[in-house]
């Protein structure tokens, strides 16, 4: 099937379809883009080895150059060939959590080119945890370097349709493998120096982390200099994951949320503004006036993460002016959700103390 010049395969069944995903990987060997899902989120896949290639993502999704790719592999051998050295620590986290959303910040080999690592001498790798995506980087027969599908800033996309709405005639071709599981990003664990240190939060969790490996630590949330930073990881420097409209994101009890975005609805309202409201369980029929959207209890991060891209996404279709998103506890899985509602934020209200004043 095309749209708009794009190939389109629906994958229902990983063994009749295998020759989609055969023509996908083939697409990739010659220097395309595919887009492809994974447990986090959907990939633009490219060749990790053709620096001419890679570019293409860049130009797809608008991306600034200096924010590094990860790469993506079918199996641990393949590591070897990208990184200068893998140590006992690293082949430990692979056979632990691979496959799965685990990437690792490894020193690079000559055979990477510096597109796909933004110039550092390090590379970014992980084994997707979906059979779709295994098969065509075994398909295409190169490693696949592939940052999300969507146009650069945007919501990640946790659905073909996703992918489609924002690269529909900007890339070769879309595998559709149903929604991701997950919803948010891999983890992404440096490894190349020293102690461990947490770039972005995601899948795999510090706790899941320290039983492995020992103690780790987390890179500053939110870097009070990011335009002057060469980022390890992507998802570091620039604005990421926003919607269209505007978020205000509430951070506190949930009680003190709740008062906080009432007030903050009937001040939105009596400014002309259609307000969303990103809402746990807890709180969402407590609001009217507003078009409401709930990621779950504030107890469940796992939930959350599998529906915030796509909230995000509807809050656009909707033609919200602003978004209030409810923060939820700063731990596990929850902490990979409130990063990706901070960088998405505009403004980040602390709401037990707050000020009021309009986004």
């Amino acid at each position: 099937m095309q749209k708009n010049n794009t190939r389109y395969w629906k994958i229902d069944d990983i063994h009749r379809d295998n020759q989609a995903i055969k023509e996908a990987g083939a697409i990739i060997a010659r220097g395309g883009l595919v887009a492809f899902p994974t447990e986090t989120v959907y990939g633009l896949g490219a060749n990790a080895l053709d620096g001419k290639a890679v570019k293409k993502i860049f130009k797809a999704k608008g991306r600034p150059s200096d924010n590094p790719l990860i790469v993506h592999v079918a199996g641990i051998d393949e590591v070897k060939k990208l990184s200068a050295g893998c140590s006992p620590r690293a082949l430990k986290l692979m056979h632990t959590f691979w496959p799965g959303p685990l990437t690792l910040v490894l020193p690079k080999s000559r055979l990477v080119p510096p597109e796909v690592t933004g110039g550092l001498n390090t590379v970014a790798v992980r084994m997707p945890d979906h059979p779709v995506a295994r098969q065509l980087i075994a398909a295409a027969g190169v490693p696949v370097a592939a940052p999300s599908a969507n146009l650069s800033g945007s919501p990640s996309p946790t659905t073909a349709r996703h992918v489609l709405e924002d690269l529909a005639g900007r890339v070769d071709g879309v595998l559709d493998g149903g929604p991701s599981n997950l919803g948010v990003e891999s983890t992404v664990l440096d490894i190349s120096t020293g102690e461990p240190v947490i770039l972005r939060p995601g899948g795999i969790t510090a706790e899941q982390l320290i039983p492995v490996i020992g103690q780790v630590k987390y890179a500053a949330a939110l870097e009070k200099d990011r335009q002057n930073i060469k980022p390890r990881s992507p998802g570091l420097k620039y604005k990421h994951y926003a919607p269209k409209a505007g978020v205000v994101l509430l951070e506190g009890r949930a009680e003190d949320i709740a008062r906080h975005t009432e007030e903050l609805i009937k001040r939105y309202q009596g400014e002309n503004k259609k307000v969303g409201v990103l809402a746990s369980a807890e709180n969402a029929r407590r609001y009217r006036g507003a078009e409401v959207l709930s990621y779950g209890s504030r107890g469940n991060p796992a939930a959350a993460a599998a529906v915030l891209y796509a909230a995000l996404r509807r809050f656009d279709m909707l033609g919200v002016d602003v978004i209030i998103a409810e923060g939820m506890p700063d731990t596990g899985l929850g902490r990979a959700v409130m990063d990706r509602l901070r960088r998405a934020a505009g403004k980040i209200v602390k709401a037990a103390a707050a000020e009021t004043d309009t986004f």
